[in-house]
């Protein structure tokens, strides 16, 4: 204690401690150990939450403090205050654009606008030149904590609705945090550089304009969202621009109509037209898989493409996904009312249907089976991306019947034959990611800790590395999900394992 104020203990990397008053900021610890730290900081890992400069720390934690070194941290920072640079320079260009939302995203950031006009390219080269005189000005970044009714306040005083509604929605209870870039303010749960300086002048580019639906909702206003991409230099924003140059000369959509492989037309949105060629590659790949798929075990299966909404309510698909499956009504023969079908979105409560005919033993355990079943899903137009996102698809698909004590060696067996598969079309490199049980699920805890404890064994007997993401499961089963690596070095997601429980 000192002159009565109570003391905290912060503990360091290095492993050693310092004891500051209670409520000391990031900012000030830097500035105590040195000037130089404190011109370099640009935020703190606090009890491993990524903190602002200006937060206070509440308690004893440990601590880290950050630099432009710092990868993961600065890009967060750069690509997060970038965003709210850039829409300060549309409000400051056009003061009637109403301002909504800005998060980070791969390689950079987006923020939607309400706008009457539409964004032209060369808009896009204005709003940069004037995020560049804001970077040079130097601005302080500053953040107060507001009740509720302040900020509702004060965004109807300044003609801002969504930031109302964004406001009316935070929950009772949780911090209604404001910060200031300069004279610009927003609603923004932080953490930011500490003033608008820090932002390489250099190493950012606005990229596209593209329609949005406020709150993604089609019966709310269409927005205009500008998409932006922020490194720390110049040469990773070269290097990123090189990597989209690539990527557009080996785009799928652009070679399928080159090669005459196949073709999407308005008639049949979401659906693909293949043509000879195209076929005969699609062909080679599933019989590839079906002789890997039976050299594994797996024992192949049809099950039809339209069932009765029955069994997709029994599934509870009914209420949960009905908006994404097609749908027929069918006005049967002598039937009183039309019968209500739907178009599969997925395989699995037909592949139950076929476990559930007769009687099984524990001999019978593991049945392995496997589909190349025809699934439909309705995706949003807007959301419609060549082969990657479509309405019509074959699911290359499994389920494995077993016991709660074969999980593991299960797991493992699914992850050695995808790992071979994925060599074998040219894709050494892969990662796993292992989705753990959500706050908002089935089963008991104990049987997520078997569940999640199965498929990390299954996945160590195979390979070391793996990543986990934290209440990201499904609410039925933990998952693992599988990450390619393409020739550019861009990732795509491609194979899920899933594990449900009966006893779920």
């Amino acid at each position: 204690m000192a002159d009565g104020q109570p003391q905290i203990s912060l503990t360091f990397p290095d492993g050693s401690a310092r004891h500051y008053p209670a409520g000391i900021t990031p900012a000030e610890v830097a500035a105590d150990i040195a000037p130089s730290l404190a011109k370099r900081a640009i935020s703190a890992q606090v009890n491993g939450a990524h903190w602002d400069l200006q937060w206070p720390i509440p308690g004893d934690a440990a601590i880290t403090l950050n630099t432009m070194k710092d990868d993961a941290p600065a890009l967060e920072l750069i690509r997060h205050d970038l965003a709210h640079v850039m829409a300060r320079a549309v409000q400051e260009l056009w003061p009637d654009v109403k301002v909504t939302i800005g998060p980070v995203i791969e390689h950079g950031w987006y923020y939607d606008f309400d706008r009457a006009e539409p964004f032209t390219p060369e808009d896009l080269g204005r709003i940069e030149a004037k995020m560049r005189e804001i970077i040079a000005a130097r601005d302080p970044v500053l953040t107060e904590l507001w009740d509720r009714e302040r900020a509702i306040r004060h965004y109807e005083q300044t003609g801002e609705p969504y930031k109302v509604e964004l406001v009316q929605a935070i929950p009772e209870g949780q911090p209604i945090r404001m910060y200031w870039h300069g004279p610009w303010q927003d609603l923004c749960r932080g953490p930011h550089l500490q003033h608008t300086g820090q932002l390489p002048a250099d190493a950012f580019k606005l990229m596209a304009v593209a329609g949005a639906y406020w709150r993604g909702d089609s019966n709310r206003p269409m927005l205009q969202r500008i998409y932006g991409v922020g490194f720390r230099t110049r040469d990773d924003l070269k290097a990123h621009l090189t990597m989209l140059e690539e990527a557009a000369k080996r785009d799928h959509r652009k070679l399928g109509r080159e090669m005459a492989l196949f073709h999407f037309q308005e008639e049949a949105p979401g659906m693909v037209f293949w043509h000879p060629d195209g076929w005969t590659i699609y062909r080679a790949l599933e019989d590839y898989m079906r002789r890997r798929l039976t050299a594994a075990g797996y024992r192949e299966i049809r099950t039809p493409q339209v069932v009765d909404r029955k069994l997709w309510e029994a599934s509870g698909h009914w209420d949960k996904y009905r908006e994404n499956m097609f749908i027929t009504e069918i006005d049967e023969e002598h039937a009183n009312e039309k019968r209500v079908n739907a178009l599969k979105p997925m395989n699995c409560p037909c592949h139950v249907q076929i476990f559930n005919q007769g009687i099984k033993s524990y001999r019978d355990l593991p049945m392995r089976l496997a589909e190349f079943g025809s699934c439909h899903r309705y995706e949003a137009h807007g959301a419609l991306h060549g082969l990657m996102r479509v309405r019509g698809f074959t699911q290359d698909d499994a389920h494995i019947f077993c016991t709660e004590d074969q999980i593991e060696d299960e797991t493992a067996r699914f992850i050695d034959l995808l790992s071979t598969v994925y060599r074998d079309t040219g894709f050494a490199k892969f990662d796993i990611k292992l989705s753990t049980r959500p706050e908002v699920r089935v089963g008991s805890d104990a049987v997520w800790d078997k569940a999640e404890a199965a498929l990390e064994k299954a996945i160590l007997k195979v390979r070391n590395d793996y990543e986990v993401d934290p209440g990201e499961g499904a609410f039925y089963g933990p998952k693992l999900d599988f990450k390619l690596t393409d020739a550019i070095g861009r990732e795509w997601q491609c194979g899920t394992f899933q594990s449900a429980s009966s006893a779920s």
